[in-house]
């Protein structure tokens, strides 16, 4: 049933401009087009075989990945969307190479904006949910075009992110460094509804993420702490965990926010010229200042993603988040020595002890 007491994203971005006296609105204009985009994006995926948007194209993007038909058009959903207000001097998307340029003879604004349209895409052919994530960065000469190390900004300098989740139900969820707040998209009204108004991480937690098709790749930390999970009540954690795994991102990161968990796509040995698998601009950085606003950690597993220095645009990193005494257990792990195993350990646990599942011989 329709509550018309519910606040709406304009009347929440309008609330927090108040306690800014010397905003003008630029900043709620194009959280606003970034919520459009979002709203057209969602409408392509629901229609999904009927709206003709599934399948693949003969193209690959900056990463070397096969683009999706849907991956293209949320991109040009993205660009149509937020390109025209003159907010931004500059934006940048996974599907580029370079910085988009912006039109010719429009006005430049103080904002950039980098973005993954379709975060997921490997998953829409089987109707799983998927997403958009973005970033909300100054320029460094608002007014002007932003020149691409302009877009070279720790997370830290982020004004605000968020993402938009397109499953059972469309949400949007933000920070604008004040919290993080979740609203869910009415399609007969087409407005989005604040639903979830301050959203928090428990600090402690009994689920994990994580693609355990690599435990041979990873570092002796995460196989520890994988290990230690699996082992259950019987292993030195001495409590039953949960393993989950989706292969997108928006999706981990939605459970996270709503129940708890911890997160890895970790630093690996499967391909050395990647130090990671995840983009730190639009993927890490992000997800990272809405999980440290929801009061968990978000880290590179050894420090918090947001101090890193980017050095290029698609820039990988590895990534590991959620709530946080799980994830300050994993960065104590990748600081303390390996654990010596006693000759008898694990004895009555043939799958975990010093030749488990996930160990190498």
């Amino acid at each position: 049933m329709f509550d018309i007491e519910r606040t709406t994203l304009t009347e929440y971005l309008i609330a927090q401009r108040r306690l800014h006296p010397g905003a003008t609105g630029e900043f709620n204009a194009l959280i606003l087009q970034v919520a459009q985009a979002c709203k057209a994006i969602s409408r392509a995926v629901a229609l999904g075989a009927l709206g003709g948007v599934l399948g693949s194209l003969d193209t690959e993007n900056v990463q070397g990945e096969t683009q999706k038909k849907l991956d293209v058009l949320a991109d040009r959903i993205f660009l149509r969307a937020t390109h025209w207000g003159g907010e931004l001097a500059g934006m940048v998307s996974e599907e580029n190479d370079a910085p988009i340029p912006l039109p010719a003879g429009g006005t430049r604004g103080k904002y950039l904006l980098v973005f993954d349209p379709l975060d997921g895409s490997s998953n829409i052919d089987v109707n799983v949910s998927v997403g958009s994530i973005f970033s909300v960065l100054r320029a460094a000469t608002p007014g002007e075009d932003a020149k691409p190390e302009d877009f070279l900004q720790p997370g830290t300098q982020q004004v605000a992110a968020g993402y938009a989740i397109y499953g059972p139900s469309t949400m949007l969820v933000l920070t604008v460094g004040d919290g993080v707040a979740g609203f869910t998209f009415d399609p007969i009204i087409g407005e989005f509804f604040l639903t979830h108004p301050e959203i928090g991480i428990p600090t402690s937690t009994r689920e994990f993420a994580i693609n355990a098709a690599n435990s041979r790749f990873w570092e002796p930390p995460v196989r520890r702490y994988v290990d230690e999970c699996f082992a259950g009540k019987s292993g030195p954690r001495e409590a039953d965990f949960n393993m989950r795994w989706v292969a997108s991102l928006v999706a981990e990161t939605h459970r996270i926010l709503m129940r708890g968990g911890v997160f890895l796509y970790p630093r690996d040995r499967k391909d050395p010229a990647k130090p990671g698998r995840l983009r730190l601009l639009y993927e890490c950085n992000p997800i990272g200042m809405i999980v440290e606003q929801a009061g968990g950690r978000a880290s590179t597993g050894e420090r918090p993603v947001l101090e890193v220095e980017p050095t290029s645009l698609h820039q990988r990193i590895g990534f590991v988040f959620g709530s946080r005494e799980e994830v300050e257990r994993i960065e104590r792990y990748h600081r303390e020595p390996a654990p010596l195993l006693a000759p008898d350990a694990g004895a009555d646990l043939p799958l975990f002890h010093s030749r488990s599942l996930f160990r190498q011989n």
